[in-house]
């Protein structure tokens, strides 16, 4: 009697046990899944091979857009950049040089010329007027009025050339020479904002707002190209990853609010779900236990606000529930009528 007793007492415990474990996996309660914080960091690494001269942060430190991180010896791509900028300056002085005419006191050179040339043709015309008269009275021969009017055509040539000269003298280059020295000042300008580039590349800036993760090279290192100098982690590449089964997975919605919980982040934090994988996998060993090993999972991805993101920290272990909406609240009919 004794021993029926007890075992019916045994039986009640298991009863009123697995009663309270099925009322807390009620859809209707707060359902919890393991996890851990991620984060994707961006690495920092030059575009060009250099010496480390001087780094400007320390890990810990939390840098702002266009904060300097660290220079590049550069004594190679400044002389390169003044070498370039010289040219281009040479460049666009003979294409500006191309568009003029020739310098005031060559033109005044010629124009002096002309003058005299004008001064010339002026006699040989009045002295073929002198020549004419005295050939109609056959005081000098045909030679001689021959002579006379030669210098006139001679001194009217002369005329005509140091006119052209003068008009020539004024005029810019000749249209393909204009185009060939634009190019080239355009080509200088290139070769200088290529330089500029490089000498850039050797002085990195914060490309983003983030915390200084690690350092990978100290001052004096030589750095390849691509090699990764620090990194950082923004706020907003920091969230929860956690795993659910195929029986809550019905329960998860893109854009949905769930709420994390974890050692020393202080008060729940809220995310918002931004992927839902679509293959199942088993759950990774950093979140093993006796419930969930073995089970096949689906990976879930929710990222917080960029306030509580810095809460978090990538591999710290968390604890992810639903955030239950509260029931509309429903009026019983007669509710405010008068007790009888």
């Amino acid at each position: 009697m004794a021993l029926h007793r007890s075992l019916t007492c045994s039986n009640l415990l298991r009863s009123l046990t697995l009663g309270l474990l099925l009322a807390s996996c009620s859809p209707d309660g707060p359902q919890t899944w393991s996890g851990y914080a991620v984060g994707d960091f961006v690495y920092i690494s030059p575009a060009i091979a250099g010496r480390l001269e001087k780094l400007w942060v320390q890990p810990g430190d939390t840098v702002q857009v266009g904060q300097a991180l660290y220079d590049l010896e550069d004594e190679v791509e400044q002389a390169s950049s003044q070498e370039s900028l010289d040219r281009l300056n040479n460049a666009r002085s003979l294409a500006n040089d191309l568009d003029k005419g020739r310098r005031a006191d060559e033109i005044a050179v010629t124009q002096a010329q002309l003058d005299q040339a004008l001064a010339s043709e002026k006699l040989t015309n009045t002295n073929l007027l002198r020549q004419r008269q005295l050939f109609e009275q056959s005081f000098i021969s045909k030679s001689a009025w021959d002579d006379a009017l030669n210098n006139v055509q001679v001194a009217q040539a002369r005329v005509a050339e140091l006119t052209a000269s003068l008009q020539v003298a004024k005029l810019p280059a000749r249209e393909d020479a204009q185009k060939a020295g634009r190019a080239n000042a355009l080509a200088a300008a290139d070769v200088l904002r290529q330089n500029l580039w490089r000498t850039k590349q050797k002085h990195l800036q914060a490309p983003v707002q983030g915390l200084v993760n690690e350092l990978f090279f100290r001052t004096g290192e030589l750095i390849g190209v691509s090699q990764p100098v620090l990194s950082l982690l923004p706020p907003s590449n920091i969230k929860a990853r956690f795993f659910v089964n195929e029986t809550d997975l019905s329960q998860m919605q893109l854009g949905q609010t769930v709420q994390i919980q974890c050692d020393a982040c202080g008060p729940p934090i809220q995310a918002k779900i931004t992927r839902i994988s679509s293959q199942a996998e088993y759950t990774p060993p950093v979140i093993y236990s006796n419930a969930q090993r073995s089970k096949l999972v689906y990976l879930i991805e929710a990222h917080p606000s960029e306030n509580d993101a810095p809460r978090l920290h990538p591999g710290q272990p968390i604890d992810v529930s639903r955030v239950l909406q509260p029931l509309p609240h429903r009026q019983t009919a007669g509710v405010n009528s008068p007790t009888p």
